[in-house]
């Protein structure tokens, strides 16, 4: 199916030649993928001993969330050493060796990096909080004195992500800035040394021979001047301030010099102007929208989703970037309805997204249709028992559903109908077929609850259907479809591709 060790050769024009352009990348969350030692938690070792199977789904990159030293408060985000890796997961020389064998089949290597905040356990925050207000140890996080008349009160009104408060407050009574909660303060970008730090984590990492850098918190960093409060704000004060492009076109400098690298990212902006700022050519390659992923199954709502991201980047030069998963989201079939209904819309959607322009990103474990809210739990292989083969013992860091068994990597390997075998075959066609040839997108007229664009000048044609009732297909040759076809219909919560030779 796949031509291992394809050509890696880097190119010298990354904004024509880039590997990533239409890239399908595939997200492994480290922890949960496979366990090499047997202590129950994934690591890299279980990775790189798991590339064959990659290989053999057809993906072109993996992307790694984070492997560095961490007191583990946020999964691995709260990073407290980011140029070392975590014991629990290996080493320095496992990286090496996970990035070499990766290129080796044909797969280039992304890492998740943070610039956003530390971990509270990171040397510098130790060093702030044992320093004096005003320090330049504090100066490179938001240290600030209280409101009230004694200080008492956070310095203003925001409030974290996760809904608590955005303020800690030190012993001798000043409040640090915590965006993604008191384990992870936030960063002060106006500190020259800040960014000087980044930069050497950056080239640190891009010297062992990462093939890009996926920037969590891609709107973060910079903070409106001032810290307004909320209430008194026009927007956000937290997120998307004008002060971030500044940043990354900094960060963007960096990358420049390793011509093959890629920098991506998900900015959390809606607005769609401001969202087409982030992939201007001196700032990320890549911004995945994440409209797409929160839009309901509905035919005409998906279409409008689907316009609005590529009229979002049409005019930047940047290739549009989609995903519907990810570490932070349910699993689609509940994401769906959940039941066969929710698993046969998830492999519709799957034809959906796959036969779009553009650069696609997988989330580990999508491609088995697995089910449930757990999405950060391990990832089943084989056997018909938790953990399903992901670690020696008979449990793991997160629990396993016990009703996964179908879904394992074993029982859908050779079974064509299965979801798996979806996915292995929608990308050996997205990747050697000509239907997928071209950028430009056009939408077909179609039943009620239905869409249907086409791929131009390839010629390939995606087929949805959320409509209740089966509908005829377009005119063209069937390529895949994501359900039998009921007497040449396309069945109801069911997507197809047909070809169309130009």
């Amino acid at each position: 199916m796949r031509r291992a060790g394809r050509d890696l050769a880097r190119p010298s024009d990354p904004r024509t030649t880039a590997w990533w352009r239409d890239a399908v990348c595939y997200e492994v969350f480290v922890r949960s993928f496979a366990d090499f030692d047997g202590d129950g938690v994934g690591d890299l070792e279980g990775i790189r001993g798991r590339l064959g199977y990659l290989d053999l789904l057809g993906v072109s990159a993996v992307r790694l969330t984070p492997f560095y030293l961490s007191p583990m408060a946020d999964d691995g985000y709260d990073i407290a050493g980011p140029r070392a890796v975590d014991p629990v997961l290996g080493n320095l020389d496992t990286v090496g060796s996970l990035v070499a064998e990766a290129h080796a089949a044909g797969l280039r290597v992304v890492i998740d990096l943070v610039a956003n905040h530390t971990s509270d356990k990171h040397t510098w925050f130790a060093d702030a909080l044992a320093a004096a207000p005003g320090s330049p140890e504090r100066g490179r996080y938001h240290f600030l004195d209280g409101r009230g008349e004694n200080g008492e009160l956070p310095p203003n009104d925001w409030r974290a992500d996760d809904g608590g408060p955005a303020w800690s407050r030190a012993a001798d009574g000043q409040w640090y800035l915590h965006l993604f909660g008191p384990g992870t303060p936030d960063l002060n970008w106006a500190d020259p040394e800040v960014h000087a730090d980044f930069e050497r984590t950056l080239r640190f990492w891009l010297d062992r021979g990462v093939d890009g850098v996926h920037l969590a918190a891609a709107s973060g960093m910079a903070k409106t001047p001032g810290l307004p409060d909320v209430e008194l704000s026009g927007a956000d004060p937290r997120f998307d301030a004008d002060g971030v492009h500044d940043i990354h076109q900094k960060i963007r400098k960096v990358l420049d010099t390793y011509p093959h690298a890629v920098y991506v990212g998900e900015p959390a902006t809606t607005d769609e102007a401001r969202f087409a700022r982030y992939v201007r050519p001196d700032e990320l390659h890549l911004a995945v929208d994440p409209r797409l992923a929160h839009t309901p199954f509905d035919a005409d709502a998906l279409q409008a989703s689907i316009e609005r991201g590529l009229d979002t980047v049409a005019r930047t030069g940047s290739p549009p970037a989609w995903a519907l998963a990810g570490h932070d989201l349910p699993r689609l079939e509940t994401r769906y309805g959940g039941g066969e209904r929710g698993l046969n819309r998830a492999r519709a959607m799957a034809l959906v997204l796959l036969g779009l322009p553009g650069a696609v990103s997988l989330y580990n474990g999508e491609e088995l249709g697995l089910t449930g809210a757990p999405t950060r739990a391990p990832i089943p292989w084989e056997g018909n028992t938790p953990p399903y083969g992901f670690s020696a013992l008979p449990g793991a860091w997160e629990s396993i559903p016990a009703a996964w068994a179908p879904f394992t990597v074993e029982a859908q390997l050779e079974d064509e109908a299965s979801t798996l075998s979806l996915y292995r075959r929608a990308l050996e066609l997205r990747r050697d077929h000509p239907a997928f040839e071209g950028e430009e997108l056009e939408w077909y007229g179609a039943p009620p609850g239905c869409f249907a664009y086409r791929r131009s000048p390839g010629g390939l044609i995606c087929a949805l259907n959320t409509s209740a009732a089966p509908v005829p297909v377009p005119r063209g040759d069937v390529l895949l479809a994501s359900a039998a076809l009921v007497e040449g219909r396309l069945a109801a919560d069911a997507a197809a591709w047909l070809w169309l030779a130009p």
